[in-house]
């Protein structure tokens, strides 16, 4: 502790120091939840997205046998 500082000031500054982890803590939990819910999206846009691109290959194939 500083010399200029009063004993009483202690506590505030560790009230701040608890709420600002626990704003760190908070933003860090809504970013973990946000990336997981845009991954579960994007697999999901993949898996109807490679169905569509599947019966896509199915179709060049038959063209370039044509050939």
């Amino acid at each position: 502790m500083k010399h200029c500082e009063k004993p009483g000031n202690e506590p505030e500054e560790v009230k701040l120091q608890n709420a600002s982890k626990q704003i760190v803590q908070n933003a860090i939990l809504q970013a973990v939840r946000q990336v997981s819910q845009e991954n579960r999206q994007r697999e999901e846009r993949a898996s109807d997205n490679q169905d569509s691109f599947q019966l896509g290959v199915g179709e060049l194939t038959k063209k370039h046998e044509k050939k």
